[in-house]
C-alpha cells in the first residue's frame, strides 16, 4: 500500500509513466533525480531549445559550423540538464509549503518525505558547481550572461506569490540559452539574439500557462496566481496572441541575422522553422480544453517538438 502524499514506490504523480529513474536508477539517487525532474524530462527541453536556437542563428549567420559550435550544441545539452535540475530543486524547496497543498504535488520529494530540505539545497548546489565548471569553457561575454541568468532564476519561484505574472518570470530565466548560447558562438551580444529571447518568452507564455490550468482549482484555494487563473475562460484569446507575438519574433530574428547575407537557402529554412512552430501551436490551441488537466499536459510536454522544429531548420540553414 503507498505511504499517504506518494504514489506507488515513490513515484511522482505527474512523472512519465515507466520512466528510467522510476524503472532502473538505483533506489538512492531516485528522490534526487525526481528532484531535478530527470523523470519528467521536457523542462529540460524547454531550457535547452532556445540554446540550440542561438548557436544555430548564429551559425548560419557566420556562413559555417564550427568546432566551438558543436562544443556549444553539446555543453549547453549538458549544462540545460544540470541548471534545470539545480532551478526545479531550488523552486521544490522555496515551494514545499504550497505543494504540499496541491494533489498534483504533493508527491514531490521533499513534502512526500524522500528527501530534507538541507540534503535539497545540498544537491542544488552540486549541481549548479558542475553546470558552471561547463559555462567557464565559453567565451567570457557568455560566462558573464551565464553568471547574470542566476537572478531570474533565483526570483521565479517567488513570482507566482506577488504577480499574476508569473509566466513571464519563467520565460525570462527558460529563455537565457538563446542570449547565451548565441554570444558563446559569436563572441558578444547581437539583435537577433535578443528577439530570439523576447520570442521564446512569448512561447513560455503560451506553453506554461496551458500547463498552468492542471492547477486552477487548487492554486485558487491557496492563493497562488498565475496567468490560467489571469485568463480563465478568455484564455485562447490570449494564447493566440502569444502565438502571434512568437511567430512574429522568431521571424524578425531570422531576418536580421540573414538578410544581409545573401544566402537565400539558408534565409528560406530559417523562416519554414518559424512557421512550421507556429502551425505546431495552432494545433495545439486549435485541441486545447483548458477543462481537461490530462489534455493541457499533454500538449504542453508537445511543446518540445514545436520547439525543435526551429532547431531543426536553422541547423540546416547553417548547414547549408
Amino acid at each position: 500500500m503507498a505511504e499517504a502524499g506518494r504514489t506507488p514506490e515513490g513515484q511522482v504523480a505527474d512523472a512519465v509513466r515507466g520512466n528510467w529513474v522510476d524503472r532502473i536508477a538505483p533506489p538512492a539517487t531516485r528522490p534526487y533525480l525526481r528532484l531535478s525532474r530527470a523523470d519528467r524530462p521536457i523542462g529540460t527541453w524547454l531550457l535547452l531549445l532556445p540554446c540550440w536556437w542561438g548557436v544555430g542563428l548564429a551559425a548560419a549567420a557566420s556562413g559555417q559550423v564550427t568546432p566551438t559550435d558543436l562544443w556549444i550544441v553539446l555543453g549547453c545539452a549538458i549544462g540545460a540538464f544540470l541548471m534545470r535540475g539545480a532551478g526545479c530543486t531550488w523552486n521544490d524547496i522555496t515551494d514545499r509549503d504550497i505543494d504540499a497543498a496541491v494533489a498534483r504535488t504533493r508527491s514531490r520529494p521533499i513534502p512526500s518525505g524522500q528527501v530534507t530540505t538541507r540534503q535539497a539545497l545540498i544537491w542544488a548546489v552540486l549541481q549548479s558547481l558542475i553546470a558552471f565548471g561547463i559555462l567557464l569553457s565559453f567565451n567570457l561575454n557568455a560566462i558573464l550572461l551565464g553568471i547574470l541568468s542566476l537572478v531570474p532564476v533565483a526570483i521565479y519561484p517567488f513570482a507566482k506569490r506577488f504577480t499574476w505574472w508569473p509566466q513571464v518570470f519563467l520565460g525570462i530565466a527558460f529563455n537565457w540559452g538563446a542570449l547565451l548560447a548565441w554570444t558563446a558562438s559569436t563572441g558578444s551580444l547581437g539583435w537577433p539574439a535578443v528577439l530570439l529571447y523576447v520570442g521564446g518568452i512569448a512561447w513560455t507564455l503560451f506553453y506554461d500557462t496551458i500547463y498552468a490550468h492542471q492547477d486552477t482549482e487548487d492554486d485558487a484555494l491557496i492563493g497562488v496566481k498565475s496567468t490560467a487563473r489571469l485568463f480563465g475562460d478568455v484564455t485562447k484569446t490570449w494564447l493566440r496572441g502569444f502565438l502571434v507575438a512568437t511567430v512574429l519574433l522568431l521571424g524578425a530574428a531570422v531576418v536580421l541575422a540573414l538578410a544581409a547575407t545573401g544566402d537565400v537557402l539558408a534565409l528560406v529554412l530559417g523562416i519554414a522553422g518559424v512557421w512550421a512552430m507556429g502551425w505546431h501551436l495552432a494545433w495545439q490551441l486549435g485541441r486545447l480544453d483548458i477543462s481537461d488537466p490530462a489534455l493541457c499536459l499533454r500538449l504542453f510536454r508537445s511543446n518540445r517538438d514545436a520547439g525543435l522544429l526551429v532547431a531543426l531548420f536553422f541547423a540546416g540553414a547553417a548547414l547549408v
